[in-house]
């Protein structure tokens, strides 16, 4: 093996197909798919499929922060390799009253944003002079699309890790648009500090980052904690009507399988991964919502990031991507 791809929530849905799409692209990188379970054995399966041995399974758990530094740990002592692609997809909605993290983090913030942040962080160390990261955000987060979900309202990170007030009374589907909207500000605050990693010829590294939007995957776990009604229509009919479904209210209507090529194509792509900074709805580059470019609020979610699961004056200035070892 000659480096490493990292796809979370690689195990089910899109996720899977692309890891399906990479591993068969790069046959000589192990690729792991990382998520809390891998009940169908996703990673064994693509491996038969392929004729190949490069794909493995690593578990783990967004919405601890222990759990999050358990698996780098773990990874660091099993992966020797440089990491050349991190694809953070997972993601989880809960539609319902507001669950908390063991940590005490709204869940849905938790495991959409900071987990992810988190890795990353600690990831840093360990990435190839060359890296690709794509996010998995959702067109979702942008009111002007119409998707038919709550608009996405950022007021500070600290109000949507500990909501308070009248946020405890939003809806579980606004708290995942918002989620999705930091994805994409997060993004573009990494991009910003990745730049300057670029111009910097002393650190020699070229990091892009991309934000993605998979556009709309009936069939996938995303509505796992949804009721029993919602839950059958979402896995078992939505999937079957996909061109009904594209026809009557949005062409941006996908397969699993279609949206883990496409996820697959922009990490993999050489047409686009030198391309830095940019949100995709599937394979085209498109401007996300007004919101997202917002700097102030791209800062607030970055800094208050990085104070909250940082450990130490090191990491906060590894977090900050201001040394790297």
């Amino acid at each position: 093996m000659s480096a490493c791809i990292l796809v979370t929530g690689g195990t089910a849905g899109l996720g899977y197909h692309c890891a399906i799409a990479l591993a068969r692209q790069y046959p000589n990188h192990r690729i792991t798919i990382a998520s809390r379970s891998d009940t169908q054995d996703a990673a064994g399966s693509i491996n038969r499929l392929l004729g190949q041995t490069n794909v493995q399974y690593m578990r783990l758990d967004l919405s601890s922060l222990s759990q999050t530094r358990l698996f780098v740990k773990k990874w660091v002592e099993n992966n020797n390799l440089p990491i050349t692609h991190l694809l953070f997809n997972a993601g989880l909605q809960f539609p319902h009253g507001v669950s908390y993290t063991e940590d005490g983090y709204e869940k849905t913030f938790a495991i959409n944003h900071l987990g992810h942040a988190l890795l990353f962080s600690l990831l840093t160390p360990h990435l190839a002079q060359t890296a690709r990261i794509v996010v998995t955000a959702s067109g979702t987060h942008d009111p002007a699309q119409k998707t038919g979900m709550p608009d996405a309202k950022y007021t500070t990170a600290e109000e949507l890790a500990h909501p308070s007030g009248q946020a405890l009374h939003n809806p579980g589907r606004q708290r995942y648009t918002t989620s999705k909207l930091t994805n994409v500000l997060w993004a573009y605050a990494l991009e910003r500090r990745l730049a300057d990693l670029r111009s910097d010829p002393n650190q020699g590294r070229n990091w892009t980052v991309a934000a993605f939007d998979p556009g709309l995957v009936p069939g996938t776990g995303l509505a796992r904690d949804a009721g029993a009604v919602m839950r059958f229509a979402w896995t078992r009919v939505l999937p079957k009507v996909l061109p009904v479904l594209r026809a009557l209210v949005s062409p941006n209507i996908h397969s699993a399988e279609e949206s883990g090529r496409s996820l697959a194509w922009l990490a993999g792509d050489g047409k686009v991964i030198g391309s830095s900074g940019l949100y995709y709805e599937g394979r085209k580059d498109i401007k996300s919502s007004e919101e997202s470019y917002e700097r102030a609020k791209q800062e607030d979610l970055w800094e208050w990031t990085v104070r909250n699961v940082a450990e130490g004056p090191e990491e906060i200035a590894l977090f900050s991507l201001k040394t790297l070892v």
